[in-house]
């Protein structure tokens, strides 16, 4: 395995914020090596104690909490990938002693290194994004997944060299991808309900158990279905708990930023505005965070056209806006900022206007709807919990907020 080449930081120190990013830049290409609070912050140029503070203020963990996870991050990738003994790969991730490196690991993973080879041998399939998120918030990396640069681009970018087998994440050229599913061997399918039914009896013909989770429930009863069907209800429990926490400080941060404000969620699809409201914008925003709709319908779910005059007569404190990626779209977007009916909204006029991408908003699965109460908080507060860099959402850690 190549390792992260050392990067000269001398021409970042330019500043307080780029110093902290070079520092971290430098940890990541120097985490192997013996590294120090005071080491490092006689390279960004503060004291010690005022660089540590600085540090878990702006990251959201400490500066050794933030080399553990570069270290242990790379650790599962060499338990997985090579055939280093323990030994090894404890000093090639920054430990001299492999006593001391599987106590760590045990405790900040929730089992020993030899407990978490045994456990990724097991090969499971996913033939959606969702099916990805609820994976992997069981520590389950999956052996195939569909990834696309720009339709799943978190999974795509962090787990590009983790999962082997990469679908398409339409799965047009049926038998292509098929063919890929097969040749990677599964133990397990995760498939989904809209998935064609020649697939499923292909599978199935293939001796494939292909497990398939209701598709109307919520994202967390089908966590916990998927947990039962792979033996997986510690995991399920502890990510579900932590989550409820981690939900739970984050809508008072979200309280205190927002308060009384009326929110809408709006879609722009040609030159078409529509009130829209998704199973995830359901759960997080007026469900778990409890944020006011300006616009209210007889259903849960809804894209429904809006006008200008309506839009005006609801007049929302809040607006949040997903544009969909086509050319004509964005051309009304760029339009659309300059119609005066538009520029006289107070969320516009108040500079409230906070745009989505698709991903993870159009996603429902565990690991989406995680992703979206951080991106709550970033938007509402410009603070994050905890970024994700390098960390397995399988793995819990402490969020402090």
């Amino acid at each position: 395995m190549e390792r992260v080449q050392p990067l000269d930081i001398s021409a970042t120190m330019t500043g307080e914020r780029i110093g902290l990013e070079g520092i971290r830049a430098y940890m990541a290409g120097h985490f192997h090596e013996p590294l120090s609070v005071d080491q490092l912050a006689g390279m960004a140029g503060f004291r010690p104690k005022y660089f540590s503070a600085l540090f878990k203020k702006t990251y959201g963990q400490s500066v050794m909490d933030y080399l553990t996870g570069l270290r242990l991050s790379r650790a599962k990738q060499y338990l997985q990938e090579s055939g280093y003994l323990l030994r090894e790969i404890a000093q090639l991730v920054g430990y001299s002693d492999e006593f001391y490196f599987s106590r760590k690991f045990k405790k900040e993973v929730g089992m020993p290194p030899s407990a978490f080879v045994r456990r990724q041998k097991q090969r499971i399939a996913a033939c959606s994004a969702a099916a990805t998120g609820q994976l992997l918030a069981l520590g389950i990396i999956p052996a195939a997944a569909p990834l696309d640069a720009k339709w799943t681009h978190y999974y795509y970018n962090k787990y590009y060299s983790l999962i082997e087998t990469h679908l398409r994440v339409d799965l047009l050229d049926r038998e292509i991808e098929y063919d890929k599913l097969l040749r990677s061997r599964p133990d397990a399918v995760i498939g989904h309900a809209r998935m064609a039914e020649e697939w499923r009896e292909s599978l199935l013909r293939n001796a494939q158990t292909v497990f398939i989770p209701r598709e109307q429930g919520r994202w967390d009863e089908q966590l916990q279905e998927l947990a039962d069907f792979l033996d997986r209800k510690p995991q399920c429990r502890q990510w579900l708990e932590l989550y409820e926490r981690k939900a739970g400080l984050i809508r008072e941060r979200v309280s205190a930023a927002v308060g009384e404000d009326k929110v809408t969620v709006l879609r722009l699809s040609g030159d078409q505005l529509y009130a829209y409201c998704n199973r995830g914008i359901q759960d997080v925003l007026y469900g778990q965070l409890g944020l006011c709709p300006a616009y209210v319908h007889s259903s849960s779910l809804y894209n429904e056209p809006v006008s200008f005059s309506e839009l005006q007569e609801l007049d929302p404190q809040r607006l949040l806006l997903l544009i969909c990626p086509d050319s004509p779209t964005r051309m009304s977007w760029l339009s659309l900022q300059h119609n005066e009916s538009w520029c006289t909204l107070q969320a516009v006029r108040n500079r409230h206007v906070y745009l989505l991408p698709s991903d993870p908003w159009f996603e429902y699965s565990a690991v989406a709807i995680d992703r979206m109460l951080e991106e709550t908080l970033l938007m509402f507060t410009g603070n994050c919990p905890k970024p994700q860099e390098d960390k397995v959402h399988g793995y819990p850690d402490s969020y402090p907020l």
